[in-house]
């Protein structure tokens, strides 16, 4: 049997919030949760699913797999798979809202991950194409050197707060529940600073502008992103840092037009090249290329030239270049010049349609079109 959508198991729209998936999660765990529908088998198998739907849609980098490949990305144990559960899963999920009445053990706190971060990068076709190295500025918070993070003066430590005894957070029952509380005194951290850093002023970390040398693999498009691991945000009190995301757009060429692997463009050619035939010059990433036109082409005629497209990122295939002629009449003629031409159109006799067959099934469609209107 195939798996229900994720976003329809927690009932949240596709492009629904962080904020919205947790609080959707919050309340449909709650519903189903072991601890409280007493060994019903077919709830409890809900709770599995929505703790399931949660594990990839609850992390970012997850939810975009998911949003690109489906269920097919974590098959062979990608990260969706069923996990076993106990109270501690539903400690960890309503340790701000439910005390350790469902939990069965007090919740330790935990460090704050840094935010992640997103870098806009503009590209040409050429850059896209071929790769570059690129160094950029991203304004950040950056942990703290003189106390390496801690947010405690140098020679310093953080001690344990006192009033939640190292667990970040305060229980206050009401009648059969336990609520939990962020701790007033260490907002969470379970520790406090009493000696603080004179640098960071007991944050941990400091605004600084980094400077980073970010590397663009050849053949990357617009909407790609490339993930510089631990080079966001540092965390406050020694946390670890979240990621920057470089986001990729390439501006719009003057000749070529990208699809995928594939680059097109259009080509100009003659009056008489395209009736007689001929060998031109087309533009390519690489230079100029000869081309060879047939007798009597018409104008949208493609010519590929397998090969001069793009080296595609993932998989390393070579694209192609298709060029689309378009037919320029000759303007600014001289006297001589529209003689030979009034010539070339009385060689051709009162009956022309064996020169222009186009021109010919075109009028005889519009004659069968008015002759329809007149029945």
């Amino acid at each position: 049997m195939s798996k229900r959508d994720y976003y329809e198991i927690l009932g949240v729209a596709k492009d629904a919030s962080e904020r919205d998936i947790k609080k959707a999660y919050k309340r449909l765990a709650m519903k189903y949760h072991p601890d409280r529908t007493a060994g019903d088998k077919e709830l409890e198998s809900k709770f599995k699913e929505v703790k399931e739907a949660y594990e990839i849609l609850g992390d970012a980098q997850k939810r975009q797999t998911y949003d690109q490949y489906g269920h097919a990305a974590f098959e062979q144990g990608g990260g969706g798979g069923h996990g076993g559960f106990s109270g501690g899963d539903f400690g960890d999920i309503f340790g701000d809202v439910f005390g350790d009445i469902f939990g069965g053990g007090r919740r330790q706190s935990r460090q704050q991950r840094g935010a992640d971060l997103r870098y806009n990068m503009e590209l040409s076709l050429e850059e896209a194409v071929r790769g570059k190295e690129v160094e950029i500025k991203v304004p950040t918070w950056v942990a703290c050197e003189p106390c390496d993070g801690s947010g405690a003066k140098a020679g310093s430590k953080p001690k344990t707060c006192g009033t939640c005894h190292g667990a970040g957070q305060v229980q206050m029952r009401q009648g059969f529940f336990a609520v939990q509380q962020t701790c007033p005194t260490c907002q969470g951290t379970g520790q406090v600073i009493s000696d603080p850093c004179n640098s960071c002023h007991g944050q941990g970390r400091v605004e600084k502008t980094k400077t980073l040398s970010v590397k663009i693999p050849a053949g990357v498009d617009t909407g790609d992103r490339i993930r510089l691991a631990g080079e966001g945000e540092a965390g406050a009190h020694g946390a670890p840092a979240g990621d920057l995301y470089v986001q990729v757009s390439v501006r719009d060429h003057p000749i070529f037009v990208r699809d995928g692997n594939n680059l097109y463009c259009e080509v100009p050619i003659g009056f008489t090249t395209a009736a007689l035939g001929g060998e031109i010059e087309v533009p390519t990433l690489d230079g100029r290329a000869k081309l060879k036109v047939p007798a009597e082409s018409q104008t949208g005629k493609m010519f590929r030239m397998r090969g001069k497209g793009v080296k595609s990122v993932r998989s390393g295939a070579v694209g192609d270049l298709i060029c689309k002629v378009v037919i320029e009449t000759p303007v600014n003629l001289n006297s001589e010049q529209r003689e030979l031409l009034e010539q070339l159109e009385k060689s051709m006799g009162k009956d022309s349609s064996k020169y222009r067959p186009k021109e010919k099934g075109f009028f005889d469609g519009v004659k069968k079109f008015f002759d329809d209107l007149t029945k």
